[in-house]
Formats: C-alpha cells, sequence, structure tokens
C-alpha cells in the first residue's frame, strides 16, 4: 500500500487517500465536475468536518449541510452529498462498512467490476479508473483486468505526473469534442 497518492497538493489529503479504503472510494465519488484536487481533498475535508469518514457515520450525517458549508467540499454539494451518503450506506450494509473489501472479496476482475459497477455514483469512467489506481498503485491483482489502454490516475505516482496527466486529459478532451 503506498504513503500517498499524488491526487492533491495536500500531503495529508494524499496520505488519507491512500491509507484509508473508504476516503479513495469517496474521492472517486467526487472525481466528477471539479479537479482531481478538489475531489480528492474533499475526504479530508470531510473527516475534518464529522471527525470520521466511516460508512457510518456518513451514512448517518447530515451530508448535505456539512457539504454546504464554507469553502463547499464539491462544486454541486447538494447532489455530491447524496452520492457520498448512498456510497457510505452501501458500504455500511453490504461490505459491513469495510470499504476495502469492494475489492478484496472480488476473486477476479468480473466480481471486482459488478462490485465497483454496484457503487453508487460509479460508471464504466470510474470503474476504469479506480481499477487503474487499484492495480498500479495498491498491487490488487483482480483490478489488472480493468486497467484501461489510456492513462489513468493510477499512472500518477508524483505531482508532475498529475500535472502531465491532466495536460494530456485536456488534450483528448478537444481531440473528442472536435469529432462530435
Amino acid at each position: 500500500m503506498p504513503d500517498q497518492l499524488h491526487f492533491t497538493p495536500s500531503e495529508q489529503a494524499n496520505a488519507l487517500i491512500a491509507t484509508d479504503p473508504m476516503a479513495l472510494l469517496v474521492g472517486f465519488v467526487l472525481d466528477q465536475q471539479v479537479t482531481v484536487q478538489k475531489a480528492f481533498s474533499g475526504p479530508l475535508a470531510l473527516r475534518e468536518r464529522l471527525g470520521s469518514l466511516d460508512a457510518a457515520t456518513l451514512a448517518e450525517a447530515d451530508l448535505e449541510t456539512v457539504f454546504r458549508e464554507r469553502p463547499a467540499i464539491h462544486r454541486f454539494p447538494g447532489a455530491m452529498a447524496q452520492r457520498v451518503h448512498d456510497l457510505a450506506v452501501h458500504i455500511r450494509d453490504a461490505y459491513d462498512g469495510d470499504a476495502a473489501r469492494v475489492w478484496t472479496d472480488a476473486a477476479d476482475g468480473d466480481e471486482l467490476r459488478a462490485n465497483l459497477a454496484a457503487l453508487p455514483g460509479f460508471g464504466e469512467m470510474k470503474i476504469k479508473a479506480l481499477g487503474g489506481v487499484l492495480a498500479k498503485r495498491f498491487g490488487v491483482e483482480a483490478a489488472q483486468a480493468l486497467v484501461p489502454w489510456h492513462p489513468t490516475l493510477g499512472d500518477v505516482d508524483s505531482p508532475q505526473a498529475l500535472a502531465d496527466y491532466q495536460a494530456a486529459k485536456r488534450i483528448h478532451k478537444k481531440e473528442w469534442a472536435g469529432r462530435a
């Protein structure tokens, strides 16, 4: 397990998402219509405001109020508070609150894909991105089958690698937009 994932400018946030599976999943849920840095700083902000990031705490908290507290945790605080709540309820109920079981319980890539697809807010892109992180940063064998051909956050191993990844992603999006 890595000491840090280099997704934010904060060493504390990077350490949290590397060492707390629930924080990692929350970061992926928040990784929508905000920068990677903002999304993956969210779990630390939540822990600071709530005192804990465990699934039961998140499932029982009034997350919308917590998300709206300034500075807001996400650009869309109401919608993202609901997604994090739904994720927490799913982890609490399906995995007894142990977020790591999403991947440790998976016997193979197909089972891992099904586990990830069942998570609220996880579509194909997030499945591949998290698969890349699990395979390349955490050595999860079942995740190897989910790694796409293109770069993902799983390839980010330094602040410079994050900057390079984001620059390449912007170029890729422009190319796709031109084809539409």
